[in-house]
């Protein structure tokens, strides 16, 4: 490996020595203690590779035979999983050391699948792309079954890990079918296949797509294979519920982003309905299958299977305003949902974790500060103005609309009206209705950190909007140059 390789992949490799340490660090200084620091350590290892990524001069590089590319898309995307990886790490120490299980591994399965997360975003082929879904993906097996002593935890685990071998074996399938058709598995080379003058897909490598489409969704938690969601969502212990719909999720969504528009960017008519299908299917299930849902994690998990619906409209449109919308889109979306679970975690009663949508109820006669950071993130998950989730939706929409797709951002509109109605029905909760019993008083610092940076950045991108969607634009502009 020449140097020119280590420093391409510098924060990559950081965050994999870094795993590495820590283990040790944990092996030699196991319990509490010792789970402290190998957290510390997993911060600082993230904060590192954060300002390594930042500190890249944003021209585009290969290494590995051209399977791994940094360019201003990936580069862009690394920065919001990083903030993601160190907001749920952030917010998931009370839980562990209220819960009993404040293990060192837990920080260390955050490292390796977040060193997975950032290849995957510098995949430049199907060979690259697939070793880092597993990377990335095998860590979260565990991590959904972190509380092994819970019947909950353990189902998720499993439930996780069989539907995701699952959705492996389908991606791998495709890719075959791919490699069988076209004779090449690598992304610039399926890109030149248009130069070469072919304007349409082999039926066989169409087929193949399918399948990769398939693979993709399930990652993302798309319709219809979107089944593992809810109950994972629900079993899981709350902060892995948070890296789940934060990190893995946006990491998920710049891979699909690269496949499609960087090998399969000229074929946009064999891949368009594919992606519009799933666009409504998600928009549809997540407005209406959540309107019933009791548990607050549940419930999430729709959400977010609707919100993944929006951004694949702008996807859809195919165009570089598509892309930057849905940059935008994940990067707001990021920060609503981490605010929301860590709110989440810091609602107890008597000592107890708290999960039902009721446990909302006279949060803000009790704790108005923490029920206006709630408002806050429901009323932008739910895109009203001027809160960030509604430029999230605007952008995408008006991408859409750019694109010919007036009807799919008609239906998006409609969705999100039906959506809001389980949002609002938390603030009316918080603020017009009783609460049973007294809430637990206190917030920890990293809790308390957590939800104020994500309230304003989620109250106050109307005033500044234009840095992330010049950086957005900029990311766009590297992918499809």
């Amino acid at each position: 490996m020449s140097l020119s390789y280590v420093f391409t992949t510098l924060p990559e490799l950081a965050l994999l020595v870094a795993g590495l340490l820590l283990v040790l660090l944990g092996a030699f200084r196991d319990g509490p203690r010792g789970a402290g620091l190998v957290t510390a350590g997993a911060l600082a290892a993230m904060v590192l590779a954060l300002v390594l990524v930042v500190l890249g001069d944003g021209t585009t590089a290969s290494a590995f035979g051209d399977n791994f590319v940094v360019d201003g898309f990936a580069s862009f995307l690394k920065v919001v999983v990083f903030l993601g990886a160190i907001g749920t790490l952030l917010i998931a120490q009370p839980y562990l050391r209220r819960s009993a299980v404040e293990r060192f591994e837990y920080a260390v399965l955050v490292v390796f699948s977040t060193a997975g997360m950032a290849l995957l975003l510098s995949a430049n082929s199907f060979l690259a792309l697939y070793l880092a879904l597993e990377l990335t993906s095998l860590p979260l097996y565990v991590l959904a079954a972190f509380q092994r002593d819970t019947l909950k935890s353990t189902e998720a685990g499993l439930k996780y890990f069989v539907l995701g071998a699952l959705a492996s074996g389908m991606l791998l399938y495709g890719i075959s079918l791919v490699y069988g058709f076209t004779g090449t598995i690598a992304f610039d080379r399926l890109a030149e296949l248009y130069l070469d003058g072919e304007t349409r897909l082999p039926l066989g490598a169409l087929v193949g797509l399918v399948f990769i489409a398939a693979g993709l969704a399930f990652k993302l938690g798309a319709v219809p294979f979107h089944m593992w969601t809810p109950d994972v969502y629900e079993g899981a212990p709350t902060p892995v519920t948070a890296f789940f719909a934060a990190a893995p999720k946006i990491a998920a969504m710049g891979l699909t982003i690269r496949v499609f528009i960087e090998p399969f960017g000229a074929y946009i008519a064999d891949w368009q309905q594919i992606v519009i299908a799933v666009a409504i299917g998600s928009m549809v299930l997540g407005a209406f299958a959540a309107i019933g849902q009791r548990n607050i994690k549940r419930l999430m998990a729709y959400s977010g299977i609707g919100h993944v619906g929006y951004a694949l409209v702008g996807l859809a449109a195919g165009t570089e305003q598509g892309v930057q919308s849905v940059l935008i889109y994940m990067t707001l979306y990021l920060f609503m949902t981490v605010g929301t679970f860590a709110v989440v975690i810091a609602l107890r009663r008597r000592g107890q974790n708290l999960e039902e949508i009721d446990d909302f109820a006279g949060l803000g006669r009790q704790r108005p500060m923490l029920a206006l950071a709630t408002a806050i993130f429901m009323f932008s998950l739910a895109g009203i103005p001027p809160l960030a989730g509604f430029f999230g939706k605007l952008y995408v929409f008006l991408a859409a609309i750019e694109a010919g797709l007036v009807w799919l951002a008609v239906l998006g509109v409609l969705t999100s009206v039906v959506g809001a109605y389980y949002y609002l029905r938390i603030v009316k909760l918080m603020y017009f209705d009783a609460a049973p019993e007294p809430l637990d008083r206190g917030l920890d610092p990293e809790l308390r950190t957590v939800i104020t940076v994500s309230a304003l950045v989620t109250a106050l991108f109307v005033v500044m909007p234009s840095p992330l969607a010049t950086s957005a634009a900029t990311a766009a502009a590297a992918l499809l140059q």
